[in-house]
């Protein structure tokens, strides 16, 4: 089962009826931002002074995780790795979860057109929905949410994944919503900030923000 977040976030993010993410730019930078959430939360990211910094030789084993590890080598801040090769690990994503069986992939017919990519067995992302709304409706201590919850509902609620939190929801538990979010202060102040300040990184990236 892949468990990886960056594939959650993927799944979490994507639309049946588009046969794709709900938004492709928008999900690139989330994808990485939960590539890089993952990597923190297996110790393997930190920070120095605003740098993220890495930790351990050995890889991961997850290809879309060992590619953003290498990418985190060059000694670059938390947003400036969320925005780098960003269409890469969205493509890497969607190639892992078409290899495990859990997306169907048509190529286009044409040079230019799109590929269409639909989720094989729904319960899956339902599941997934089903784990961050008990995130994001519980009633217990924010920090008794598994941590790999707490960091969906955040990089969701950022990305505006309406599917999985809705615009009432975001503004009823907005203070839940936030506290899932500081708690990725624990792991690096930066990656808290990077996540915290997606909304607007996401508007560059709309009008043609640079990086690839």
């Amino acid at each position: 089962m892949i468990d990886d977040l960056a594939c959650l976030m993927y799944l979490l993010a994507h639309d049946d009826a588009a046969e794709g993410p709900y938004d492709r730019r928008r999900t690139e930078l989330l994808v990485r931002a939960a590539a890089l959430t993952d990597l923190a939360l297996r110790g393997r990211l930190g920070e120095d002074d605003g740098t993220v910094t890495v930790s351990g030789a050995p890889p991961t084993g997850d290809p879309v995780l060992d590619g953003v590890l290498r990418d985190a080598a060059g000694g670059h801040g938390w947003k400036h790795l969320v925005r780098r090769h960003r269409k890469r690990t969205l493509t890497e994503v969607e190639d892992r979860l078409v290899a495990a069986g859990l997306l169907a992939v048509r190529e286009p017919r044409t040079r230019f057109g799109t590929r269409r990519l639909t989720v094989t067995d729904p319960a899956v992302p339902a599941a997934l929905r089903a784990r961050v709304h008990a995130a994001l409706h519980g009633t217990g201590p924010v920090d008794d949410v598994p941590a790999a919850d707490a960091a969906l509902l955040a990089l969701a609620a950022a990305g505006g994944v309406r599917r999985v939190v809705s615009r009432r929801d975001d503004k009823a538990f907005r203070a839940r919503i936030d506290a899932c979010t500081r708690g990725l202060a624990v792991l690096a102040p930066g990656l808290e900030k990077t996540v915290r300040t997606l909304p607007t990184t996401m508007i560059a990236a709309q009008g043609g923000m640079g990086g690839s």
